[in-house]
């Protein structure tokens, strides 16, 4: 056999064998089943259509163009959609999702957002109502007067306040008048209390007496931390006959005369508070009146006292400011000796610790405690020593509730021979309820101890009352109260018990 006839033989061969492998390949494709017509148009591919054969060669195309076999290919990626393969997934789990629903069209922006609407205003806290019974009072200019006046008639079982048998109860009128200052400034303040009566027995005229005390107070602002303080204070009351002051018994009650006044100024220095404040108060007694026509001369009782206080405070929280105080006084009698042939006039010197506090609106108050020394002129008396101190607290336990706690201790004089001087302590109880808003219910208890130093005299007063308001309007209101006082004393016929019992209207503007 010639050499060219393999080679031929062998050509042959390997075109037969493609054209075998393409007509495999075609057959397959025609037995494939199509896709589902739910299969997306980026998924689904189209059957390759069936290429004619090309034209046997005796030399392979691989070897006449080595590109030949992927020129005439066609391409993988289908251009046209498959068979229903716009219909949406109808899957259960899936029912009613569109694949446009997996990738939301984003919206173009045309301008900046919408702003969203201010949120609601906090609530604000309602404002106290204002009391619909309270005075409206009279203007005049910045400050606000606010006068009363109550006209009573009542029965007291011992007007003179005598022990025994000798007591005589009466009937009796009082007519009493109040007024309440307060300004209404940008800057300064003024503000004070005044009050007086004056009660009438109809059966023992003797009986009859006055009463009143009033104190006014001025506040300067000189700068924003510097402050001037104007006092000016007065009060008038009358010895009972038996008081161990009154070497005889007299008819009817003598007057007593206090008034005085004092200037300060107030500095502040960050949360140091400093005051230094100078007073002066007189005392003037008078003379008592014997049954017999005579008198029982009181002069060498009137005095002037000179004070000088010196007060500093450290605020340690906005409710709570602690303070020490330092005082020296001097007592300068009328006569430099009295009718028992002592020298009354004494000099002091007083300190206290103490705080201002307010824990809560509910409670407030201030309380102080000291000791003071006071040396006297005449050395036949010692020298007075004892414990000093102040208390005024107020408790609101409920809005209706009111309870207010009052306590003092002092030292002071006397005319009693061989006695320096007095130690009084007293303490007082006062609990008002508001049954409605225009009705209150006041119960009162106090009591009270003084003790005549060198003398072993002492004298302990009680009181327990209780008073009954009813305002008709803001200016129309009716009151009635009871008070029952007694006093202990262990000096010879000074005991006594006494019952008031008074009603009245009271006029307010």
């Amino acid at each position: 056999m010639p050499r060219p006839a393999p080679s031929l033989l062998l050509t042959g061969v390997a075109a037969a064998s493609l054209v075998l492998a393409a007509s495999s390949v075609a057959a397959q494709q025609a037995r494939r089943t199509p896709l589902r017509p739910s299969v997306p148009a980026y998924v689904a591919q189209p059957t390759v259509p069936d290429l004619p054969a090309a034209p046997l060669s005796a030399t392979p195309d691989s070897v006449r163009d080595p590109a030949a076999l992927i020129q005439g290919q066609p391409t993988t990626v289908s251009r046209r959609a498959p068979p229903f393969a716009s219909r949406p997934v109808r899957a259960s789990g899936v029912r009613g999702v569109t694949q446009r629903q997996f990738r939301a069209p984003q919206t173009g922006v045309a301008g900046l957002p919408t702003t969203p609407p201010p949120p609601p205003p906090p609530r604000r806290r309602a404002a106290a109502e204002e009391d619909p019974y309270a005075p409206l009072g009279l203007r005049l200019g910045n400050v606000t007067l606010k006068p009363g006046l109550t006209s009573s008639v009542g029965y007291d079982t011992n007007p003179q306040r005598t022990a025994g048998s000798t007591r005589t109860g009466s009937a009796f009128g009082r007519l009493e008048g109040d007024l309440d200052v307060q300004s209404d400034w940008n800057v300064h303040e003024l503000k004070g209390k005044l009050r007086g009566g004056y009660s009438r027995f109809f059966r023992d005229e003797n009986a009859s007496r006055p009463d009143g005390e009033g104190n006014l107070d001025l506040r300067l602002d000189a700068s924003r931390d510097t402050r001037i303080l104007l006092e000016t204070r007065a009060k008038i009351d009358t010895q009972r006959p038996g008081s161990p002051d009154l070497t005889s018994a007299v008819v009817g009650r003598p007057l007593i005369y206090q008034y005085g006044g004092s200037a300060g100024v107030t500095h502040d220095i960050n949360r140091l508070q400093m005051t230094l404040r100078g007073s002066v108060d007189r005392s003037d007694y008078e003379d008592g009146k014997l049954s017999n026509g005579g008198i029982v001369s009181q002069r060498d009782r009137n005095q002037t006292q000179y004070g000088l206080r010196l007060r500093a405070g450290y605020e340690m929280t906005p409710g709570f400011r602690p303070f020490v105080q330092g005082e020296v006084d001097t007592r300068e009698f009328d006569q430099a000796v009295d009718l028992s042939g002592y020298r009354r006039s004494s000099d002091g010197a007083t300190i206290r610790i103490g705080s201002t506090f307010e824990i809560s609106r509910q409670l407030t108050g201030e309380i102080s405690a000291g000791y003071q020394n006071r040396r006297y002129d005449d050395a036949r008396l010692r020298d007075l020593k004892g414990f000093v101190g102040d208390a005024a607290i107020l408790w609101s336990p409920t809005p209706l509730t009111t309870v207010t706690l009052r306590g003092t201790s002092e030292l002071g004089d006397t005319t009693i021979a061989g006695s320096s001087g007095t130690t009084a302590r007293r303490v007082s109880l006062e609990i008002a309820h508001a049954l409605r808003r225009n009705l209150t219910v006041t119960g009162i208890a106090s009591f009270g101890r003084t003790e005549y130093e060198g003398q072993g005299l002492r004298e302990d007063f009680s009181s327990l009352g209780a008073r009954v308001e009813y305002k008709l309007t803001r200016t129309v209101a009716i009151r009635a109260s009871f008070t029952h006082e007694r006093l202990n004393s262990t000096a010879q016929n000074s005991d006594y018990t006494a019952n008031i019992a008074q009603v009245g209207l009271r006029l307010q503007f």
